[in-house]
């Protein structure tokens, strides 16, 4: 996940620097007023999203693959200390009604 999230990053701030060169070169209009570094950065991730939907479709497979798999061991791991616990505690309901 944290390898996704990186590429991810990579490709905003690759699309930034391209933005922002286009805006000051002037090839891309300005933000108005005072609002031009928002303006950068909204163009910066309208751009990058659709890039990194298609580029990074298999490592996103890849990453809920692995969420996937984490959240299965711990359904199995809370399963597992669930039954642990009734077994516990039958046991001692067990012990309680013998005595």
């Amino acid at each position: 996940m944290l390898r996704y999230t990186l590429m991810r990053l990579g490709i905003f701030a690759g699309c930034l620097v391209v933005v922002w060169g286009l805006v000051y070169s002037g090839l891309a209009p300005r933000g108005l007023g005072a609002s031009n570094g928002l303006w950068i950065v909204t163009l910066a991730l309208l751009i990058s999203a659709p890039i990194s939907f298609v580029v990074l479709r298999k490592e996103r497979d890849r990453a809920s693959v692995q969420v996937a798999q984490r959240v299965d061991r711990m359904k199995a791991n809370l399963e597992a200390s669930r039954s642990q616990e009734d077994v516990a505690d039958d046991a001692s309901r067990a012990q309680g009604q013998a005595s």
